[in-house]
């Protein structure tokens, strides 16, 4: 089909931001397929730093559709804010190049309440949720009370649904202690929108039907990663929706056989933001310094990132579950100052050694790392745009990651900076 769909291996932050936007340029369409504003990808282009949530990465690209598809779940507010930040940036946003899917499902304001009042009732024992309503508004759209774009096209359907989702959120914040919210205020609020969040909306799998039919080429862009996916992730410390590649499909309103390509973005080490397990993490020198030197920070909440060696066990287990072809591996130079490095080959767990992350939460918190050790190279990878620009140590480490995750890596990133990628082979070729 000429497709690819890009998803981050591990827990997020993997890099997929300059990834995408690197393929997008290759694109003609880039569809985001679940997630909500609680993601971000920074994108630097010609010096121009870019940071998105909502929005598709390939929306800051002349002449490029972007699509939010039916599996995101859309704040409209928070999307009216960034397009008017990229706007800000001299970036041009407008249905020509912008489409929603009508049924996608809306965040609003009573989410993000309800999210904040559970988090501070659990205490010590909460998730580390954004708290921006992405939980309870995917479980709004599963109890069939959601609100969905195309609600606002229907002023008493609209007033109808609110009261109706209201009945049941209210009776839990007062349940909390927290106070309510106004029924007439959320739907005030939509009608202010209502007309100009409209004017996006449209059946996208038609256009995505359409452009499969043409040989557009269409990337489908993963927020997160697949060890936060809610069926296959480190459960309950993942987040609401499904980030594997099959949800590229479904989210998108298109067939498993459209997908084509998966390209799956990892780290070269492990970072995961948040409460949940976390085998190869590293509370020492070592990991401040993979800190520091990848500049861990969330896009989206500034938090600090947790840092570790390299888990390989973790990696094939989500290459094998998302049918990833080949990975992109990112941040390279980051380990550049270590003498000597360590990849996780699997766990012990009570006596026993296993090669893949167990399903059980309490098997997950009790894992031990099994290491194999690696001599570093000890000397700058940063900017390298070949093999031969390379260290023949670390060169020697990519291989070995690929040997261990039983995938080959066909791209590698050196820095932030868009072109200081060395290709092997490129995916829409491969698709």
């Amino acid at each position: 089909m000429g497709n690819v769909a890009v998803i981050g291996s591990q827990w997020g932050d993997e890099g997929k931001g300059k990834i995408v936007d690197w393929l997008s340029s290759r694109a003609d369409i880039v569809v985001r397929f679940q997630g909500g504003h609680n993601a971000g990808h920074t994108l630097v282009i010609d010096g121009v730093t870019y940071k998105l949530h909502l929005l598709p990465s390939g929306v800051v690209r002349k002449g490029k559709l972007a699509i939010i598809g039916n599996g995101v779940v859309i704040d409209p507010w928070a999307l009216l804010k960034e397009i008017e930040d990229v706007r800000a940036q001299g970036v041009d946003v407008s249905p020509a190049n912008l489409m929603i899917a009508e049924n996608a499902n809306m965040i609003l304001p009573i989410h993000s309440a309800i999210d904040k009042a559970f988090e501070a009732a659990r205490g010590s024992k909460s998730i580390g949720t954004t708290g921006r309503g992405i939980g309870p508004a995917y479980e709004d759209k599963v109890a069939r009370r959601g609100i969905r774009i195309c609600d606002l096209a229907h002023e008493t359907l609209l007033k109808e649904k609110i009261e109706n989702l209201l009945l049941h959120h209210n009776a839990l914040l007062k349940g909390l202690g927290a106070e309510t919210v106004s029924p007439q205020a959320v739907y005030d609020g939509l009608m202010q929108i209502s007309g100009t969040i409209l004017q996006y909306a449209s059946p996208v799998w038609k256009r995505l039907d359409a452009a499969n039919k043409s040989g557009e080429k269409v990337l489908f862009e993963g927020a997160q990663g697949a060890m936060l996916d809610v069926d296959h992730g480190t459960y309950p410390y993942v987040t609401s929706s499904n980030t594997v590649a099959g949800q590229a499909a479904s989210g998108s309103g298109v067939g498993p056989r459209s997908v084509g390509y998966v390209l799956g973005i990892t780290k070269a080490y492990t970072t995961r933001v948040g409460s949940g397990p976390f085998p190869t993490e590293l509370l020492d020198a070592d990991g401040e310094l993979l800190g520091s030197r990848g500049h861990e920070f969330g896009t989206t909440t500034g938090r600090k990132r947790r840092c570790g060696w390299f888990d390989a066990a973790l990696v094939r287990q989500t290459t094998k579950i998302s049918g990833i072809h080949g990975i992109a591996l990112t941040k390279l130079d980051v380990l550049d100052a270590f003498k000597e490095i360590k990849i996780c080959t699997g766990y012990e767990l009570d006596g026993q050694i296993v090669d893949h992350l167990p399903a059980s939460q309490l098997h997950q918190a009790n894992l031990k790392p099994v290491y194999e050790v690696i001599e570093g190279w000890n000397q700058s990878t940063r900017g390298a745009r070949s093999w031969a620009d390379l260290p023949a140590t670390a060169i020697k480490y990519v291989r070995r990651i690929e040997e261990l995750v039983e995938t080959p890596v066909t791209l590698l990133s050196t820095s932030p900076e868009r072109d200081d990628t060395i290709l092997m082979q490129d995916p829409f070729l491969a698709a």
